[in-house]
């Protein structure tokens, strides 16, 4: 082809060299916004893989580790950055915590979501020797501003090296002071000894790395003779109370009765020394009235009532001549006479 054709195209393609054409804008900006998208992608894709970030919720506290190094002081809720690979945050609860000992547990069961550790009831030895078991339960909280030095120091099974040992050594020391027959009676005593010691051996730790919050004493459960032996006590101890009881419910009814009995006869004197007094009264009064009477009989009051009787007695003669007449020696007193008419007929006149 002659070359001033060649010069022509390349003049229509705009210029003389062989470019491509360039895309339309709408494309170059889909291209642009497709390069950001890629990057986000792969940042996100980072963060997920690696995780430099942790969230802290209530109730927990998060240890800072950079180098293997703890920071002192500890991360609180929200949401923290750290730098992977070199920096790690070990999250730690600090709600509170408790361990169960009781009967029939396995060593070691653990409800982590419920925050309870159960294990054997803590076999112990009374102040005799004999084996006694114990259950208990312990309510215990990490202490939070102290949270990094406990994990340096105890590790992440911090309660397994502090709450267990001090809870199994003072209930051994408490309850060898006692005789197992002596537990049941002095159980709110030695539950205040056992809390008492707890607290005590917990809170003199360095750092007090852990708080206590409470102690129950749940059970003592003695050997099987002893527990008959106090059971055989107990009975005993009722029957004697219940002797007792007898005893003074007959007392306290043979005072009643004794009481009602005084009481009748204090009635009865009562009553006996009325009707004497009534008599001594009434014989008083007749006394004074025959007194009264006596001093009044004197000789002109006897002559005038002879005279008297005896104008009766002539009074009588003029009705019935035939009349027998008994005169009393005296005088003054009644005079009785029998009218013969008559034998069924009596009279008796006097004053």
């Amino acid at each position: 082809m002659p070359a001033d054709m060649n010069d022509y195209f390349n003049k229509q393609r705009g210029g003389g060299e062989n470019k491509p054409p360039k895309p339309p804008q709408f494309i170059q900006d889909f291209s642009k916004k497709a390069t950001m998208l890629y990057v986000l992608i792969i940042v996100a894709a980072l963060l997920i893989f690696f995780k430099p970030f942790v969230v802290i919720n209530s109730g927990e506290v998060g240890i800072l580790k950079t180098a293997g190094k703890f920071d002192p002081t500890p991360l609180q809720p929200g949401i923290h950055f750290f730098i992977p690979g070199i920096q790690d945050v070990i999250v730690v609860d600090t709600r509170v915590r408790i361990v169960n000992y009781k009967s029939q547990a396995g060593e070691g069961d653990f409800n982590r979501r419920g925050g309870v550790l159960i294990k054997p009831a803590i076999e112990v030895l009374d102040a005799r020797g004999l084996p006694v078991n114990i259950e208990l339960t312990v309510q215990y909280r990490l202490n939070p501003m102290h949270a990094p030095q406990t994990v340096a120091e105890w590790g992440l099974n911090w309660e397994e090296k502090i709450i267990n040992p001090v809870v199994r050594d003072v209930v051994r020391n408490v309850i060898g002071q006692y005789k197992a027959e002596e537990l049941p009676v002095k159980r709110n005593e030695i539950a205040i000894k056992i809390e008492t010691a707890i607290a005590k051996e917990v809170n003199k730790l360095e750092g007090k790395p852990v708080e206590l919050v409470a102690v129950q004493l749940r059970a003592i459960i003695l050997p099987k003779k002893i527990k008959e032996q106090i059971e055989r006590v107990q009975i005993a101890k009722q029957e004697a109370e219940r002797v007792k009881y007898e005893v003074l419910r007959a007392k306290q009814e043979a005072e009643k009765k004794a009481a009602l009995a005084q009481g009748t006869a204090e009635a009865k004197k009562i009553q006996a020394q009325g009707e004497a007094d009534k008599i001594r009264i009434e014989a008083d009064a007749q006394a004074r009235a025959n007194k009264l009477i006596s001093q009044s009989l004197t000789d002109k009051l006897l002559t005038l009532r002879q005279i008297e009787v005896q104008g009766a007695f002539n009074e009588a003669l003029k009705a019935n001549k035939d009349a027998k007449i008994f005169l009393t020696p005296g005088g003054a007193v009644p005079n009785i006479w029998l009218d013969t008419k008559d034998k069924q007929k009596t009279s008796s006149v006097g004053h």
